[in-house]
């Protein structure tokens, strides 16, 4: 069975949503306090959404700096998962896991709200539920999602196929560049994304087009190739 880290730090809010989409996927899914150095040989890393330290500074800015994130980084190097939604990718992108930067909206206004996005890339550990291109509608929750990134990043990014979720044209609500919704590293492993899957992830909550992504973790071999989750 996959086992999954959920890191919590102060001002998370979404890391009991993602548990329990981890655990309804058929994955074993286990906290792990910022303080924590000892990622408790998990395979998967989730860092959830929220408002980690309350995005003093900027999002993510001093969570990048608590004691799991060295485990997270060398987790990372030696190819494990790792997981950033919402505060998880700003975290992600500040700790330079990922390409690009979060900053404020472009309306200068908190958005929460169900979005349609596009899923873009479906070789990862999260996202080999889906097929290419599939299109769900999955909410957002953040003031400083608009995803921003250099030109020479940007057209790696694209000449790659690094791109992972892409807002559908005219629902982007943060006016990211490019329609960016999410990304992954060079090497795939790292995956980050500002839409809440989690949150559409049971029936009961109204939807559960999100499972998907933790049913790829949950399907995911460590090493290795997603495993069949039909």
């Amino acid at each position: 069975m996959v086992r999954v880290a959920v890191v919590r730090f102060p001002g998370s809010n979404c890391d009991w949503d993602a548990y329990h989409a981890v655990e309804n996927a058929g994955a074993e899914a286990q906290f792990v306090w910022h303080r924590d150095t000892d990622l408790q040989q998990a395979d998967v890393v989730i860092l959830p959404g929220g408002f980690s330290y309350g995005d003093y500074l900027r999002s993510g800015a001093i969570a990048r700096f608590s004691p799991v994130m060295q485990a997270v980084q060398k987790h990372a190097a030696a190819g494990g998962a790792v997981l950033g939604i919402c505060n998880g990718f700003q975290i992600l992108c500040e700790a330079h896991l990922l390409p690009g930067a979060l900053v404020r909206n472009d309306r200068l206004t908190f958005v929460s709200r169900p979005v349609w996005v596009r899923v873009e890339r479906t070789d990862t550990f999260c996202t080999s539920a889906y097929a290419r291109g599939t299109a769900m509608r999955i909410p957002v929750a953040h003031g400083d999602g608009c995803y921003v990134a250099d030109d020479d990043t940007l057209r790696l990014l694209e000449a790659e196929g690094r791109v992972v979720l892409r807002y559908i044209r005219g629902e982007n609500p943060n006016g990211s560049v490019a329609d960016i919704a999410g990304v992954s590293n060079a090497a795939g492993n790292v995956v980050g994304f500002m839409p809440h899957p989690e949150r559409y992830a049971d029936p009961l909550t109204g939807s559960d087009v999100g499972a998907g992504f933790f049913r790829s973790i949950a399907g995911w071999i460590p090493g290795g190739a997603a495993r069949s989750t039909t």
